[in-house]
């Protein structure tokens, strides 16, 4: 009682009726709409798409057309959306335990009967691959791998087992990228390749800054993320070994005849960006800082791929 109490009077008046107005009004459910963008995580696969896009401008050596553009777009969504929801039908228990994922529709009951999930998710991905196969056997092969990287060998087999999970795991991304240029006409070319590189590099970077600042949810969760299984000075420095990876990958690419000095300056600035935040995450380890981090390497990426895409249709012309 003298707990409560004590509470009450340093919360103040002000917090004790938000919270009686909180309780008061129940919280409003989710559109229908909303509740899919979360179940296939639209942000995240927008980010695959992107990269896909990206690999489409490299695999053609310039403009990969607007059929391209619309097979890479089309695919990539629906095997990128369908390996998704797989993911969160898998992990559905072990997202209850997290603050970040309790919101996601498998855990809070916005989609109360879940057992539709698995098949439309496999669904989704057949039909990438059954559309893509008249048009590139490549872009079929990239799509079909790229799922079962994520679904089979990341979320199933990975993630509950071992810190290298995200950095095997990254090789979906490279996937996306594979698949991207497979439609623009060419994924083994040295600037297709280079980028699927850059994305595999910078995975582990990007979401083990995030990991940092969530370290606490992964413990909760019994994940054994990297930042969970060693300190925070080791996970940054970690972070640290593969945004150089990153950065080196990223310079590579604009040694390419097909880009120049419109690739390079952008992304030259954005690197020494990378870089600084990179060493601040190393002196101070905080969440602050992964935070931080986190939020440029998300900017980082679409420098590259934005000025990749541009310099290298100039260069075509």
């Amino acid at each position: 009682m003298t707990t409560i109490n004590k509470t009450k009077r340093y919360a103040g008046p002000d917090v004790a009726v938000a919270e009686a107005v909180a309780g008061a009004i129940p919280a409003a459910k989710p559109s229908f709409f909303s509740t899919l963008m979360v179940l296939f995580k639209a942000r995240v696969v927008s980010l695959l798409l992107f990269s896909a896009v990206g690999g489409a401008f490299m695999g053609a050596g310039g403009w990969p057309g607007l059929g391209a553009l619309g097979l890479t777009l089309l695919t990539g969504w629906l095997a990128a959306s369908g390996a998704s929801a797989w993911n969160q039908y898998i992990e559905r228990r072990s997202d209850g335990a997290m603050t970040r994922t309790r919101h996601r529709p498998l855990v809070n009951g916005d989609i109360a009967n879940p057992r539709w999930v698995p098949w439309v998710a496999t669904g989704m991905i057949a039909a990438s691959v059954l559309i893509a196969l008249p048009f590139s056997l490549a872009l079929a092969f990239w799509l079909a791998a790229g799922a079962f990287i994520y679904v089979v060998i990341y979320t199933l087999w990975l993630k509950p087992r071992t810190t290298l999970n995200i950095v095997i795991g990254g090789a979906a991304g490279s996937a996306a990228v594979l698949a991207g240029a497979a439609a623009g006409g060419d994924w083994t070319a040295p600037s297709a390749l280079l980028l699927a590189l850059l994305v595999f590099l910078w995975t582990p970077s990007h979401f083990w800054s995030l990991a940092i600042v969530y370290r606490n949810d992964y413990a909760r969760s019994d994940t054994p993320m990297l930042p969970v299984k060693t300190s925070p000075k080791m996970a940054a420095f970690w972070v640290f070994v593969h945004t150089v990876g990153t950065a080196l990958a990223a310079l590579a690419l604009g040694l390419d005849p097909a880009l120049g000095l419109i690739y390079l300056i952008p992304v030259g600035l954005a690197t020494a960006d990378m870089m600084w935040r990179n060493i601040r995450l190393l002196r101070v380890p905080s969440g602050k800082n992964a935070r931080s981090l986190f939020i440029a390497s998300n900017m980082y990426l679409a420098v590259v791929l934005v000025m990749a895409c541009i310099d290298v249709v100039i260069s075509a012309l």
